[in-house]
């Protein structure tokens, strides 16, 4: 069995002076990187426990990357735990975590301490500092198999509880397998990362460089403000490779710093965690080499990351969607209606996965993973646990997956069935539009689209859309705001607009 221990390891013998991650404040080897997760370690095997978890209450830095793998020296798993996130969230999460210990740095300690729950705290500069101790950490070593967590990521929940989902060392090793090979990640790859550690595209640059060899760095969050700033950046560090949510690459098109600024190095642009359009993928394309790899990555947390993808090889009119593509190797999709049938062709349905990059299931949370990891009911002859996604798809005729919407997302309207990212394609389309978001209101009954652009108006957004959807699909309502608010992993923020639509409704 090779876990991520043995890989990451086995990659700094081979490149001990590689540097693995650089943040704003240093830069480290992979030699000093296994040296100091080790004496983290060292430290949290004083507990003389396994498999149980460990936060990391820490900002996006270098440092929080070696108490993460730290904590997996010791044969536990960690939560990565948002320097930002508000203590009530943090109460919530660690109520159902009822964590080992929690590892902090100078910017988190006092909002650790102020949690008051009873949790062991660590200060991560005054840990490292442990002797490194090869005993202990063979012993522990030695108990750790394939099907163990590495760590569990926690995202939001329907019943408003943050839910953890549970990743294995197999899970993680097979996924990055495959990333690694899939988009050539080497030694020489140098990642832009734009997601922060708790997000679950993380996992796929954090462990492929851990798998390569490869160097991380970690882009100051600030510049996805300034476009101009941000490539000069890019270009002063090489970086070759991006991992980035739309709302990311969007701001870039949107100001069109492209037009007068190269990034000459990058070579590889990938993105994932929603719909991206392929009016601001088409200003990309038109600006950077044409040998330059453009991927489409599609997948949830309960995926490890990533479920399906598609190489964008082939021009798209700017009102179309782009295709989720074809399954990963070592995952299967496939897409179920109502009725429990396979869809055919342009027939809609859920997504379904199975495979060995599915998550263990959902931390203390035994009713929501019965609910959505359940029996393939493709298969009765013997036990297979899929997926249920919970997101709306279809084929198209070259037999790619299109996504249609989140299941939640689907409203009935003036008696249709009517997916709000349908609408949300269409409007994208329109000129102008930089990034738009839909929602309903069950109780009046209406439409509502906001969006941010350049010299829009409702009216010119109607006319956009007028020869694209029929006029039940038309948005009721229309705001149009300077800018679309964004939550902490980059996306539009939905609550944040439902909140404000609520607001504006009840006066």
């Amino acid at each position: 069995m090779i876990t991520v221990l043995d890989r990451l390891e086995n990659t700094a013998l081979q490149y001990p002076r590689n540097v693995i991650c650089k943040d704003a404040k240093k830069e480290i080897t992979f030699a000093d990187f296994v040296k100091n997760a080790q004496a983290i370690g060292s430290f949290l095997r004083k507990y003389d426990t396994m498999r149980r978890p460990v936060a990391v209450f820490m900002d996006n830095t270098a440092e929080s990357w070696e108490a993460m793998i730290g904590v997996v020296y010791s044969g536990n798993f960690y939560v990565v735990i948002d320097a930002l996130m508000p203590l009530e969230r943090v109460k919530n999460i660690f109520t159902t975590l009822n964590p080992l210990a929690v590892i902090v740095d100078e910017k988190c300690v006092n909002q650790a301490v102020k949690l008051d729950m009873n949790i062991d705290i660590h200060r991560y500069d005054e840990i490292v500092k442990t002797d490194v101790n090869d005993a202990m950490l063979k012993a522990a070593r030695g108990k750790i198999v394939d099907t163990d967590p590495i760590y569990a990521l926690f995202t939001s929940g329907s019943t408003g509880t943050p839910k953890g989902t549970v990743l294995s060392h197999s899970s993680v090793m097979k996924y990055t397998q495959w990333y690694t090979e899939t988009f050539n990640i080497t030694e020489k790859t140098i990642f832009g990362s734009q997601t922060p550690f708790y997000f679950s595209m993380s996992v796929s640059t954090m462990f492929s460089t851990i798998y390569a060899g490869a160097r991380l760095v970690v882009i100051p969050k600030q510049l996805f403000s300034f476009p101009v700033k941000l490539i000069e950046f890019m270009n002063a560090e090489k970086i070759n490779t991006i991992y980035w949510v739309p709302s990311a690459m969007n701001m870039i098109a949107n100001f069109k710093a492209l037009d007068n600024h190269e990034l000459p190095y990058l070579k590889t642009v990938l993105f994932a965690g929603e719909p991206m359009s392929v009016k601001q993928l088409n200003y990309w394309r038109r600006h950077l080499a044409k040998d330059t790899v453009y991927a489409n990555l599609f997948g949830p947390t309960e995926t490890t990351d990533i479920a399906m993808y598609y190489i964008v090889d082939r021009d798209l009119n700017e009102d179309e969607s782009i295709p989720i593509g074809r399954a990963c190797r070592n995952c299967d999709v496939f897409v179920l209606k109502d009725d429990g049938s396979l869809a055919g062709e342009n027939e809609e349905g859920e997504l379904c996965v199975r495979g060995s990059f599915l998550a263990s299931g959902y931390y203390d949370n035994p009713e929501k993973t019965k609910e959505v990891f359940v029996q393939n009911p493709l298969n009765p002859h013997y036990p297979e646990i899929i997926y249920k996604t919970g997101d709306l798809v279809k084929y198209n005729s070259k037999g790619e997956l299109l996504y249609i919407t989140r299941k939640d997302f689907q409203i009935k309207h003036q008696g249709y069935r009517i997916e709000l990212g349908e609408i949300e394609t269409a409007v994208g389309a329109v000129k102008g539009v930089y990034e738009c978001a839909c929602i309903y209101d069950k109780t009046k009954q209406l439409i509502v689209l906001y969006c941010a652009g350049e010299n829009l108006t409702p009216k010119a957004i109607l006319l956009g859309i007028k020869e694209k959807l029929p006029k039940y699909m038309t948005p009721n309502k229309i705001f149009v705001l300077d800018s679309m608010p964004h939550n902490a992993n980059g996306k539009i923020d939905r609550k944040v607009i439902q909140s404000s639509y609520e607001g504006k409704s009840a006066k």
